[in-house]
């Protein structure tokens, strides 16, 4: 009798243990939607994965593509992904209408989207814009702010063609001629149009229109069951981009393109969006924070400047939107250092 009490507390204590480990397992495992298909702002992802540091780190991390920020942030929201990598403005929009999704880290800090022009149009500033066919799409980021954009050259709506476009079919139209600017992604549209027609960007940040790009976001159930987890992984992938920013470039291309085979990417394509992406990483409010910190002023001035787009409710505190508690600075400097 005293022999089989033993055997079931034997038991007990062995089946304790698997149900921890298990548990421990469940709160490493990390499932990841990204923004778009493959570019250039995926790499640090794909350069975590494919050499092991995920691993190294105790996380067992799944990556999966996406088809835009603003469906990203809805899916993530919903609780089908643990975390989220989209432009951060949709997120805090959808935060102000109830879904609990909050940024846990900012990578591109400056509001990435402009206008393409080409190089050679002589166009430099929205006062150069009069008479001219400019794509843009409904529905995007851009829309509440093209007016406030004109107005930065004297200029309103009647001054200019403003043709609607599918997203989709925006570079092509551009490319072809058939528009004379287009609203977009500077970062990720410039490098596509590059080999067609050589562009510049007229960028929104410079027009005083400023607001968080990529970055990380979870929602609060998440952040509050899987703390430990999301800042090991939020701080592998903020030391992958400061150790591709910091001359390693091509590895980030070249581990984009060994994740993703199939999608038959340009690696020239790729490594100008990367080098595009790194003039929009920091502001000068976390230029000398680790990478991935967020600053409160950055937030202040997102707030106020969404509000203006009618996108916000002015009353929104911006410590709402965000937290760096899943940033650790630790491992963003071993990272940043360890594949060197």
């Amino acid at each position: 009798m005293l022999r089989l009490r033993h055997l079931s507390r034997t038991f007990i204590a062995l089946l304790a243990l698997q149900l921890l480990a298990c548990e421990v397992t469940a709160a490493d495992a990390i499932r990841v939607r990204l923004d778009w298909t493959p570019w250039g702002d995926q790499a640090p992802f794909h350069l975590a994965q494919e050499s092991g540091l995920f691993k190294k780190y105790g996380l067992d991390v799944s990556i999966d593509d996406g088809n835009g920020s603003v469906a990203t942030v809805q899916i993530v929201g919903n609780g089908e992904y643990d975390v989220g990598h989209a432009s951060l403005a949709p997120m805090a929009i959808a935060r102000s209408k109830g879904l609990p999704v909050k940024a846990i880290a900012g990578f591109i800090q400056e509001n990435d989207i402009g206008l393409l022009v080409p190089k050679d149009g002589g166009i430099s500033s929205a006062a150069d814009l009069k008479g001219k066919k400019i794509a843009f799409t409904a529905g995007s980021l851009e829309a509440p702010f093209i007016d406030r954009f004109l107005a930065t050259g004297k200029l309103k709506r009647d001054d200019v063609d403003l043709i609607n476009v599918d997203a989709a079919g925006k570079a092509g139209m551009y490319m072809t001629g058939r528009a004379d600017a287009a609203f977009s992604s500077v970062p990720f549209f410039l490098a596509v149009v590059e080999s067609k027609r050589p562009s510049t960007a007229v960028r929104f940040a410079d027009a005083g229109l400023r607001f968080p790009s990529f970055g990380l976001f979870a929602t609060e159930k998440t952040i509050g069951a899987k703390s430990d987890a999301l800042r090991r992984f939020t701080s592998v992938v903020a030391g992958c981009w400061a150790y591709i920013f910091n001359g390693h470039e091509d590895e980030g291309v070249k581990a984009i393109m060994a994740a993703r085979p199939q999608a038959k990417l340009d690696p020239k394509v790729l490594r100008q969006q990367i080098d595009t992406l790194k003039n929009y990483a920091q502001t000068d409010a976390v230029r000398s924070l680790p990478f991935g910190t967020m600053a409160p002023s950055d937030w202040q001035q997102a707030v106020t400047t969404l509000s203006q787009g009618g996108l916000l409710s002015d009353a929104m505190d911006p410590r709402d939107l965000y937290t760096n508690d899943m940033i650790d600075p630790k491992i963003v400097a071993e990272v940043s250092t360890a594949l060197k």
